[in-house]
This record gives structure tokens, sequence and C-alpha cells, in this order.
């Protein structure tokens, strides 16, 4: 196309939604409208599905529950006045310790204050809240945030060692919907061990976000932790973020979580909307079909050019990826679904992998966001009349006309500033998205059965290491193979798994295996010393 014939197309097809400060461009796709025609019986029964699970329909079969999200910022759309209450006692009581924290009312035993806050948990309950912390956290926040998202013995050292000197004046916010996950329930014992190390309390530093009976409830009540804060069996882990597992620590870290939920509660009525023209949620998802021609033959490259947005890259992949990346249907049909999302920032990235989505493969597009606002102070000119702004500016635009002009297909997202409220209104179009998406390919966005497959495995080989280390000390006079020891623990077919946990006991202390080197690895002989 001309210039004049992209001009054009631009205005038919951009996405103006003045009350959230969003604009959404997809005139960069290379669709006609015989494909919005013919998409739009298919949208409005996604919006129909989408109107049912707001008004409490039980959209996740697997697990025979409500998915509610939405009515975190609009409470009155709760199908019950018991939860409708619930949620704004929880939010009330989020404000509440925060404010507690802020002035000094609630404060650790010894000390004149809490100064840093210390996440425990994983996947949904640390994603969203790092995404949120790091798009708008500041010099001038009250408090500082840290993570532990992860069973890495090496990533928790380093954490906890970096708070060492701080720890007498560290919160501890453990996240976990049963607080049975293993990667959170291991953090939070490394954390409690470093306090006791230190002299300190665990339970005085330390407040959970769990539902109300769960073992980490219990646990809270019973030790006298600071306080707890709920979780829903209706709020996943991946649409938690603007849930207490999110305001909490944003609250904490002195964002306005206000402006946060209004932001996301002016999407969602936006994203409601029959007009597809007019609907960000919609042209997304009707994009997102039309690039993989419903199928996901096409990969998301997610590139933000602000730096404060280079962690919704990874915030996308877990809510899109383990939303929409199914086996099956909800007829039960085998199919192979899932969009594929990965990214960083621009314009870094100009200078890592654009070149070969310019000239590779053509096997993605590219979803830009833009920020227009560059920064309260005035900016210095780094050429004459041009400053650091107008170069991000131009970098944008340029990637975007050197990919479309080697027929690489891209949306804009474009935000007026980056804020409270727009980051709540990014988190509610993004779920909005997804949830739509997921009627359009007929799949549950709700349920995550390859997430349960993946932890029952592990648990199996947990399992095996037990049955490998017992035998080794109760035949504590032979040297053995990992053949020998799998034949002799009765798990032959299982003689690779024996041969990586044996290789993980010899490199660490923990077990006491010694290794004899063959002359290849498989040739090793393990003994207990």
């Amino acid at each position: 196309m001309n210039p004049r014939e992209l001009w054009d197309r631009y205005q038919r097809y951009l996405c103006v939604s003045p009350d959230i400060g969003l604009q959404l461009d997809i005139s960069r796709m290379a669709f006609d409208d015989a494909y919005l025609d013919g998409m739009a019986e298919p949208a409005s029964r996604a919006l129909a599905a989408m109107d049912r699970l707001e008004r409490g329909e039980k959209a996740n079969i697997d697990e025979d529950r409500m998915v509610g999200h939405y009515w975190l910022r609009a409470p009155e759309l709760a199908p019950d006045e018991g939860i409708r209450a619930e949620i704004a006692q929880g939010i009330a009581n989020v404000k509440e310790f925060a404010d507690g924290v802020h002035t000094g009312r609630i404060k650790p035993e010894g000390e004149d204050g809490f100064y840093i806050v210390l996440v425990v948990g994983i996947g949904g309950s640390a994603l969203g809240p790092q995404f949120v912390s790091d798009a708008l956290g500041t010099a001038d926040d009250p408090i500082i945030v840290r993570f532990l998202d992860n069973t890495d013995p090496d990533g928790i050292h380093r954490t906890l060692t970096e708070l060492e000197d701080v720890l007498p004046q560290t919160l501890t916010v453990v996240v976990s919907k049963s607080g049975g996950t293993k990667e959170t329930l291991n953090g939070m014992l490394e954390a409690a061990e470093a306090y006791r190390r230190a002299g300190l309390s665990f339970p005085r530093h330390a407040v959970a976000v769990t539902c109300e009976g769960s073992a980490l409830h219990n646990k809270a009540v019973d030790e006298r932790w600071l306080r707890t804060f709920p979780m829903w069996d209706w709020v996943g882990g991946r649409t938690s973020v603007l849930s207490t597992v999110g305001l909490l620590p944003a609250a904490l870290q002195g964002f306005d979580i206000d402006a946060m939920l209004s932001g996301a509660r002016k999407c969602d009525a936006a994203t409601r909307s029959e007009n597809v023209l007019e609907n960000p949620a919609v042209l997304l998802a009707l994009m997102w079909h039309y690039a993989g021609e419903g199928r996901g033959t096409r990969n998301m490259v997610v590139l933000p050019y602000r730096d404060r947005l280079v962690l919704f890259s990874r915030y996308l992949q877990q809510l899109v990826m383990e939303s929409l990346g199914k086996g099956r249907t909800r007829k039960g049909d085998a199919v192979c679904q899932g969009l594929t999302v990965y990214g960083n920032k621009g314009s870094t990235d100009q200078h890592a992998y654009v070149q070969q989505l310019r000239d590779g493969l053509n096997d993605f597009f590219v979803t830009f966001f833009n920020v227009l606002h560059d920064r309260d102070e005035p900016s210095i000119n780094v050429d004459p009349g041009v400053t650091t702004g107008d170069y991000l500016s131009a970098f944008w635009q340029g990637t975007r006309a050197a990919l479309y002009d080697n027929g690489r297909e891209s949306i804009t997202i474009t935000l007026d500033e980056l804020s409270a409220r727009s980051v709540g209104a990014l988190i509610a179009l993004f779920e909005r998205t997804v949830g739509l998406y997921a009627e359009l390919i007929d799949v549950n966005a709700y349920d995550q059965p390859g997430v349960e497959a993946g932890k029952k495995a592990a648990g199996v080989v947990l399992d095996l290491q037990n049955s490998v280390l017992a035998h080794l000390r109760e035949d504590a006079e032979s040297s053995l193979t990992a053949d020998q020891i799998a034949s002799a623990v009765g798990e032959p077919d299982a003689v690779e798994d024996i041969h990586h946990l044996l290789e993980h006991a010899v490199a660490n202390p923990d077990h006491g295996i010694r290794r004899k080197a063959g002359a290849t690895p498989m040739d090793s002989r393990y003994d207990v010393p």
C-alpha cells in the first residue's frame, strides 16, 4: 500500500478508548473487511459467553467453580451479596494494613517500621505483582519489594543474602491459594529459617494471602502471624493480580490501588461493547484468530517501547499460554491449541532478534506497546531539537515500518501515559482478550491440566529419589551403577531419571552421596561413604 492508503486504513481500523487512555491500531494486519464480517457471529457468541461468565456461570468445569476475576474491580457484578461483601472487605483490609505499615502502627518487634517487603509466591502469585512493581515503582516508594518466585536454592540464597542486614525491617508476604504449592512452601521455609538464624520471630514478620481453611491459613493462625488476607477459589492464579494477591504488595509499595481497579473497571466496560470496531478486546481476539488461522500457527512477539513494561511479556506468557495452550476442546475433541508469546523491549531488541523478525521465518506477528508521555520532567536535547523520547518513538515507528515493508504484520497498543490507571486497564484488556479468544477456538481458558501433570510427574521423581537414597544407605558396602540401582529398587525403566537425580545428589553435600567415575557418565558408580 502507498502511504495515503495506509493512512486511510489506519483511520478505518484505529480503536480509540478515551476512558482508559488507550488506542489499538490493527491496520498493519493484512485482514480485509470480509474477514471481520465473517467473524461477526462468532464474536457475538464469545461476548455472550463472557456475559454468562460474569453472571456466575461455572466456567471452570474441571474444578467445578465460577471464574470471577471481573468482580474484583466491580463487586456489584458478583452473583451474590456474600461475594460482594468479601471483595469490599478484602480491599478495605489491604488499605488498612498498608496504611498501618506506612504510618508505623504495624511494625516489627524492636524496630521502628517495615521498609522491605519480600513476596514469596510462584506463577500468578508472582508474575503479576512483579510486573506491577516494576511498572509503577519509583525511588520515592515507601517500601522496596523483592520476590522469591522459584525453588532455586542459589536464587533463594542470593535474595536472602541481599536482605540479611535489613531482615529485621523486612515483611514477608506468603502467597498460596492452597498452601501446598511446593515452590512457595519451600521459599517460605527458607525465609523462616533466615529469620531464625538472625534471632528473629518469623510470625512477627509474616502475613499470608491464601484461602480460608487452607494449610497456609491454618499455619498463619496457629502461629499468630501478623495478618491473613483472603484468596477465593473463583479467582485463578493467572488472573489474580487485581485481587489481594497483587493489591497487597502494590498498596505496600505505595501505589494507588483504587486507580488500578478503576482502570480495569473502565476497560471491562469498554470491552463489553457489541460494536466490534469499538471493542479493543474483541479486535485483539479477532487478530489473534486471523494471524494464527484459529490454530495458533503464528507466535506473538511482545515489544513494549518502555523499560517499565519489560516484564509484561513474562506476565502475558502465563496469562496467554496457560489459558490457551490446551489439548482438547470443551467438547473433548483432540486439538493442539495455543498462542506462543515471547518478547522483551524496544529499542533494545532492535539490536537482538528484530533482524530475524524482518528477514527470517515469518512465523509471528508483533504486538507493539507505545507510551506517549515520556516523563514529568523536561528532557534534554541529545541532538538539536531531539530528545531520548523522540528517538524511542522514532525507533518504534521505524521498526514497525521495516517489518511491514517486508510483509510482517503487527498490532500497536498506545497508552496516553504509564500510570496505575493504565496498568489496571492493560491487565483487564488482556484478561478479556484471552477469554474471548478461548471462546473463538472452543477451549477452556480457566483450567490448566498440563501444569498439574508436571507437578504430579515431579512428585514421582522425588518418590523415586527417596527409594534410591534409602537403598544406597541400606547397602552401604556396595558401589553401584545407576542401572544396578534401578534394578535393585524395582524401577528398571527409570534408569535415566535415577542417573540424573544421582548426579544432582553428588554435586551437593545434602545427601552424602559419592561418585566413582567410570569410562562414561553412565558407567559411574555411586555409594555412601
